[in-house]
Parts: C-alpha cells; structure tokens; sequence
C-alpha cells in the first residue's frame, strides 16, 4: 500500500500539494453542517446495489455514535456528526442520494460484520480497521485514513509512557477491537472489554482501569474534550488503515467505493471533511491510496 503523505496524529499539521490550490492549508469557511454536493444524474450498472440503492433513494450506514471527532451523536441530535460521518456523506452523495435519506445506525466493533452480513446496513463507516482476517468475511474498500494505536491515560500518571509499561496494567478498549487484542498478546496487558470507548474513558476517569487503547486520533479527541484530566502518551504503535465495509463479494461495490474515496482525494472534498472535523483534534492529514479490489 503506497501512502502519498501520511503524518500520524502527533500534532503536526501537514498540507497536501493534491489539494493546496482547491482547499489551501487549515481548512476551508464551510460550515461542518454543510451538506455535500449530491450528484444530480448517476447511472450504475444494471442489477448492482449502487442502482438498488439510488433507485430507492435511500441508504442505511453503520457508523460510531460515541467518538467524538469522528462518529458522535449529541444528546437530543437527529443525526451524528465527525469525519467518518462526512465521508459516508460523500459516498451517499455519489450515489444520489440526499443527507437527509441517510439512516445512521450505531455499529459497533461486536456487530458490523453481522450488521453487513445480514443486511441491517448498507455500509459501515465506523473507524473500521482493514486487516486480513476481517476481509475473510466482509469486504473492505479504502483505505480513507491512516492512524496508529496509542494510549490515553490520566493527566499526570507517568507510570505509563508507552507500549513497553503496559505489562500487567488494566487497560480498556472496545470488545472485538484489534486493539485490546493487541496489546494483551504483543506487551502482556491485562484487557478490559467494553461496548464503547466512552464506557472505557469513564472507567479511566473513575480510576478502575489504567489506560484506554485505540486509534490515536480517537483518542485525542477524548482527551481534547478533558484536557485537564486525559492526556494521550507515547507514539503510535501500530498501523491502523480505516476502510468502507461492504457486502463481501460485491466487486462492483468495492469498485465503486475505490473511485468515490479517490475522488474525493482529487476534488477537494475529503481534505474539507477533515478540516471541519478531525484537523481539530489530530492535526494530522494522511493522504492514503486505496488497495486494489480483490
């Protein structure tokens, strides 16, 4: 997998020489309510799930309702907000489809294969890791973001400065996730599984376990929203390369997915997405290829 520019989230902003002379560097004056442009007139091949769904008008998308920066619903909001929820936007809108047709269904690392597998979604967008054993079972197009595993701790606890303290340690993580596992098997931590990152955060605060692990660029977020009580520690980890979940075996999905992500890359869009979003709590602006569809 070839990366154009990738900068994992350390606080470094980086610019894109693709996208300078459409975006410049920091952002744009868009608003983050903003809706994306729909495209007015798309044709798909016949008989495909891009012209199902278009046809409908219609579309059912798994994504994170608890993770701000990236997938996360306020109280008494209609509709999620993040980055993850601005690309599954611009995927939406590639298909003719409106934001406001958009049913966002909360997906969880416990349920997204199974939410693909039996049709509770169309697609999941849902900080969801590409790795070998996942694609077995679903398809995975993308990726759309490049990051890496860290960890987020309480401000001040200097016990735990990296991977290499964790032995023994309690350190929380969504259940299912590539993280948990990662860091009992690889630095010997003893795992807590929870539903959510926002239940291990409360765990970390409430002081019943030692570190919370994921995507850095989760994690920032939490610890931007506490900057007096969390803070994120050492460098990242781990690779952790977020794709679009499909219905494994749709070739002409994946294919579809490929282009729209490349796309957005090209035209703007996906560098606007992060600056309204996740450029607030990363700083740091991956610019991914996508893989090859199987």
């Amino acid at each position: 997998m070839a990366v154009r520019r990738k900068a994992f989230a350390a606080g470094i902003t980086v610019c894109l020489a693709a996208v300078l002379t459409l975006t410049g560097c920091g952002g744009t004056d868009t608003e983050a309510d903003e809706p994306v442009w729909v495209e007015p007139n798309p044709t798909f091949p016949a008989g495909s799930t891009m012209e199902r769904l278009h046809t409908s008008g219609k579309i059912k998308i798994g994504v994170k309702f608890d993770q701000p920066g990236v997938g996360f619903k306020k109280p008494g909001s209609d509709r999620p907000e993040g980055f993850d929820i601005e690309v599954a936007q611009i995927i939406a809108g590639k298909l003719g489809i409106e934001p406001e047709k958009i049913q966002w269904v909360e997906a969880l690392p416990k349920n997204r294969e199974r939410f693909l597998q039996n049709g509770t979604v169309d697609l999941v967008v849902a900080t969801y890791s590409i790795t070998p054993e996942r694609r077995k079972i679903v398809g995975l197009a993308g990726p759309y973001y490049v990051t890496g595993q860290q960890l987020l701790v309480r401000k001040g606890d200097t016990s735990i400065s990296g991977p290499k303290d964790l032995k023994g340690k309690r350190v929380c993580s969504a259940a299912g996730s590539t993280s948990i596992k990662n860091v009992e098997e690889k630095y010997q931590a003893q795992p807590v599984p929870y539903g959510t990152y926002t239940e291990c955060v409360e765990q970390l605060l409430d002081e019943k376990v030692d570190a919370v692990t994921t995507d850095g660029a989760l994690l920032l977020g939490y610890a931007a929203e506490k900057p007096n009580e969390l803070e994120v520690v050492g460098e990242p980890f781990s690779e952790e390369r977020y794709g679009v979940g499909y219905r494994k075996g749709d070739q002409q999905m994946c294919e579809f997915l490929n282009k729209t992500l490349d796309r957005s890359y090209r035209d703007g869009t996906w560098v606007d997405a992060l600056s309204k979003t996740l450029w607030k709590t990363s700083g740091a602006v991956p610019y991914p290829d996508v893989d090859p569809c199987p």
